[in-house]
């Protein structure tokens, strides 16, 4: 029995809200907290806010990924689209989920950073920046697009038919665990317009003002994965109007 598409809105608008809340605040918490008795010991650290992002995820797609996808990020709802495996109707929807999602965690994350004397230890909410001192605006934007290129390239490969199952989860977790330990030093590591929206609707000031290169650098990249997908897969693997579109062109 198919799933209602108000049951996947609802899955896409937790996991996406899990997703910020948790591995946003695994960076805003304690990237450089100093935890343990007395404050002796390290905090996260990017090695451990990038295994946030994957184990949140890997979390997310076991529990999420039968309802809806788990796709919990617009960049790969696009790529979901483009791929013809979901209505372009159905990615607007998602869409709107996700935003929604994010942007009541980065509430929450403020409200913690503000009210609940907690320390925002990366000291923009966790938001994603350039001209920075680490990247310029065309690096970030090149960046955000090679990283999520192979992110939603890897998704749509391992989500296939004829991929392993039960592994996908496994596979994308630890995916988005990489591309983080490449892009946190850098500019924070987006991948994900909703990510980097609804902390930095909050931030506001310059994060807000730049948050428009993690939206549309993740966008570019989800299609280019989905153009590689095309020439990387092989043509009797594909579904029945994407053959037929491919022979007519």
């Amino acid at each position: 029995m198919a799933t209602s598409l108000p049951r996947k809105l609802i899955a896409e608008f937790v996991g996406t809200f899990l997703l910020v809340f948790l591995a946003v605040g695994a960076a805003v918490f304690g990237i450089a907290a100093k935890v343990g008795v007395e404050g002796g010991g390290p905090g996260n650290g990017v090695v451990g806010v990038a295994l946030a992002f994957g184990l949140v995820l890997l979390g997310i797609a076991y529990a999420f990924g039968p309802i809806s996808g788990a796709h919990v990020n617009p960049a790969v709802t696009l790529g979901m689209a483009l791929s013809r495996r979901m209505s372009a109707k159905d990615a607007l929807a998602y869409w709107v989920a996700q935003f929604l999602g994010a942007i009541l965690a980065g509430a929450v994350l403020k409200l913690f950073v503000s009210s609940f004397g907690v320390t925002d230890y990366t000291g923009g909410l966790g938001t994603n920046s350039y001209d920075n001192g680490n990247i310029n605006m065309a690096g970030a934007f090149m960046l955000e697009v090679l990283l999520t290129g192979a992110f939603v390239l890897v998704i749509l490969l391992v989500t296939e038919r004829v991929a392993a199952p039960g592994f996908a989860g496994l596979a994308i977790g630890l995916t988005l665990t990489l591309v983080h330990l490449v892009g946190i030093p850098l500019d924070g590591t987006s991948v994900n317009p909703a990510r980097s929206f609804g902390p930095a609707l909050f931030a506001g000031g310059e994060a807000l003002g730049q948050v428009w290169l993690f939206i549309l650098a993740p966008l570019v990249g989800a299609v280019i994965a989905v153009g590689i997908w095309l020439i990387t897969r092989s043509t009797e693997e594909m579904p029945a109007e994407l053959v037929a579109g491919s022979e007519r062109q």
